[in-house]
């Protein structure tokens, strides 16, 4: 591998693998999307899709089948079985099938289904649909979004493939503030927990011309905001927030408004003790306040602050 991931090529291959959504949370009230555990793989590497199902088909007390399309650019090796299921592999699909309904898995219960196999070398985006059957009726997971700001009720799985490593690093939390049309900067907000020492580096995002990591903090009597030279420390195995009023992604020159509810392509580039690049592609959902959490103060991501670079 390279030496240095440049930010140009991160930029392409973000691109390429941006041109459709997955807001995060349910698909609706009732349901619970299946997604797969690890979102983001590396080009020509070897890549464990491992499909988390957390509740049963709407009005269904279980889940009693599972059935995934494998994409183009995916090389099925080994499906991996469950006990008490049967199972079906080739010919572009798997499937698995609850031997009997006391095999099935209750709908309050969350699973796990893994197919392992190998991405192709061309970096983009991956879609796997999935038909997860139940004790009554069918959630058929294939719908891929047209753009951006198209949230479909059943969407496909999503696997975005980056050209260079990617990155051991977990990512909870994450949302982006909401921006209205003529505004021209905002924030993202997550909680990083890196495996091994890292330096979170930098950030590009198509939806803003510059982006960067920010420190907000207070000065004598003034809220100073600032880049973050040489990048945000990551110790293996510690939780770092990207939260308001202190470290945080700053996206300006927006290119567009972001509305409440969108999804925003974000992709992390990380170096590790030995400097070696490694990248992660996000989808983090816009909204006005922090999910679940009280209002952050209206001035915090705006641009009165002084910036001192």
């Amino acid at each position: 591998m390279k030496k240095n991931l440049s930010t140009a090529r991160m930029t392409r291959t973000l691109g390429a693998a941006a041109l459709a959504s997955l807001a995060l949370g349910g698909a609706s009230g009732a349901l619970a999307h299946v997604t797969l555990a690890q979102q983001t793989a590396s080009a020509g590497a070897d890549y464990v899709a491992t499909f988390r199902v957390g509740h049963a088909c709407q009005g269904a007390t279980s889940t009693n089948g599972l059935s995934v399309q494998l994409p183009a650019g995916f090389v099925l090796d080994k499906a991996e079985p469950r006990a008490g299921w049967s199972l079906q592999a080739g010919a572009g699909q798997v499937a698995w099938k609850a031997d009997a309904a006391d095999r099935a898995v209750p709908g309050h219960e969350k699973a796990q289904f893994v197919v392992r196999g190998k991405l192709s070398g061309q970096p983009g985006t991956l879609w796997f649909k999935v038909l997860q059957s139940c004790d009554a009726g069918s959630a058929d997971w294939a719908q891929v979004p047209a753009s951006d700001a198209e949230r479909p009720e059943f969407p496909a799985a999503r696997l975005d493939v980056i050209a260079g490593a990617v990155a051991p690093v977990e990512v909870s939390g994450g949302w982006v503030r909401r921006a209205v049309p003529g505004q021209s900067g905002t924030g993202a907000f997550m909680t990083l927990r890196a495996a091994a020492p890292l330096r979170l580096v930098g950030v590009t995002t198509p939806v803003a011309g510059v982006a960067e990591v920010h420190e907000m903090k207070m000065e004598g009597d003034r809220m100073n905001m600032r880049a973050v030279e040489g990048g945000l420390p990551l110790p293996a195995g510690q939780d770092v927030a990207l939260k308001s009023g202190g470290y945080h992604l700053m996206l300006m020159d927006l290119k567009q408004p972001i509305p409440d509810g969108a999804s925003v392509p974000l992709l992390l580039q990380f170096v590790d003790a030995q400097g070696q690049p490694s990248a992660l592609s996000l989808h983090l959902r816009a909204a006005i306040t922090e999910p679940g959490g009280a209002a952050a103060p209206a001035a915090d991501m705006s641009h009165q602050h002084q910036h001192k670079h």
